[in-house]
């Protein structure tokens, strides 16, 4: 009896068979490089998540002080950018694309292969990077100027250190580029109806405002004998 596979297996099976050269380049120049590179190329691709988790966290105390659409903004992208991280959990889940340090042999790698079961395609470092900074470039241009280049090294950096083939990362920050900034227009509207309201109940002010500042004490009226005094 012939062996059956669904639409996804081919797929996945697909991205090697146009993938691995690629991948053996990048991985066999990267085994080359200096071991301070290939040190900061295993901590950085774990690290430019952080960075872009912190970023957010500096949008929402910025947008304290803002109106009512920077603090939906604000709240809303990194929202969106958990829902296309949902999606490209979906999508590996589906697909089955083995990773390329367990699938091709004889291959060197600065990073330890993920365990098995932990796919390949698409790459879940470049869509969080890559849906991150386009949303960027909607709530904070000025940041999104910075987030932009350490996305595209985020992404990079996977195959640098073996763990990913280049269409992985490729399709990842598609999907990230595309789908987040589109959930958030989308959802900033009614967002920013939701903050006005939000807004106005005292429990939740330390969240959404900034404190305000005390109003200054009037100075204390010269007292009348001065005044006649000076008559």
């Amino acid at each position: 009896m012939p062996e059956t596979t669904t639409p996804a297996v081919h797929l996945a099976k697909a991205g090697p068979e146009y993938g691995v050269g690629v991948y053996r380049d990048i991985t066999e120049w990267a085994a080359t490089t200096p071991g301070w590179m290939q040190t900061a190329g295993e901590i950085g691709t774990e690290l430019g998540i952080l960075v872009f988790a912190v970023l957010f966290v500096l949008q929402w105390w910025r947008a304290r002080g803002r109106d009512h659409r920077s603090m939906a903004g604000a709240l809303l992208a990194p929202a969106a950018v958990v829902v296309v991280y949902g999606l490209s959990e979906i999508i590996k889940v589906w697909l089955h694309e083995e990773r390329p340090c367990r699938d091709i042999p004889n291959v060197r790698t600065i990073a330890t292969c993920p365990a098995p079961g932990d796919w390949s395609f698409p790459s879940n470092h470049s869509v969080i990077a890559a849906a991150s900074a386009a949303t960027f470039f909607i709530t904070w241009r000025l940041v999104a100027a910075f987030a932009l280049p350490l996305a595209v090294l985020a992404a990079l950096s996977r195959v640098y250190v073996g763990v990913h083939y280049l269409h992985d990362v490729a399709a990842g920050a598609l999907l990230g580029v595309v789908l987040a900034p589109l959930l958030l227009l989308i959802t900033v509207i009614p967002g920013t109806w939701a903050v006005a309201r939000l807004r106005q109940r005292p429990a939740l002010k330390a969240v959404l405002c900034a404190a305000t500042p005390a109003t200054p004490r009037p100075e204390p009226a010269a007292e009348s004998h001065a005044t006649t005094s000076n008559r």
